[in-house]
């Protein structure tokens, strides 16, 4: 089930990573702008189009949603993990300070927001069937 749909997947990945050069050197930036937005919408529409057409078995089906499901997130961290090296090579201290800041005050602030959102009525039990 894996392997199906891997294709698709990689044309249109290597589509949106060209399209993404493509557009970074028309405006001057030298890097992938948008590559693999570009990348999920072409995924999106054609195998949106494949499934109107039924030209696409359910394996097919199958393997495009496992990968569309496993994509995404492995590209945002892959693009976190880039931003973190550049900002701390940019920013030393200061970005490890931030980092810290961001990290700890979300965590002191959890009790807050967990009152905030409790249910005015208590929550019925779990049937144990």
């Amino acid at each position: 089930m894996v392997i199906y749909g891997l294709a698709l997947l990689s044309g249109c990945f290597f589509g949106g990573m060209l399209l993404g050069d493509i557009l970074g050197m028309i405006t001057g930036v030298g890097s992938n702008v948008g590559g693999v937005g570009f990348a999920m919408l072409a995924l999106i529409l054609v195998s949106s189009k494949l499934l109107k057409e039924n030209k696409l078995s359910s394996k097919a089906q199958d393997g495009i949603m496992f990968w569309s499901a496993m994509y995404i997130p492995i590209v945002v961290a892959m693009t976190a993990c880039q931003d973190v090296a550049a900002a701390i090579m940019g920013g030393g201290v200061l970005t490890i300070m931030c980092g810290i800041v961001c990290t700890i005050v979300p965590l002191l602030l959890i009790p807050v927001i967990s009152k905030l959102g409790a249910p005015s009525e208590p929550l019925p039990p779990l049937s144990k069937e």
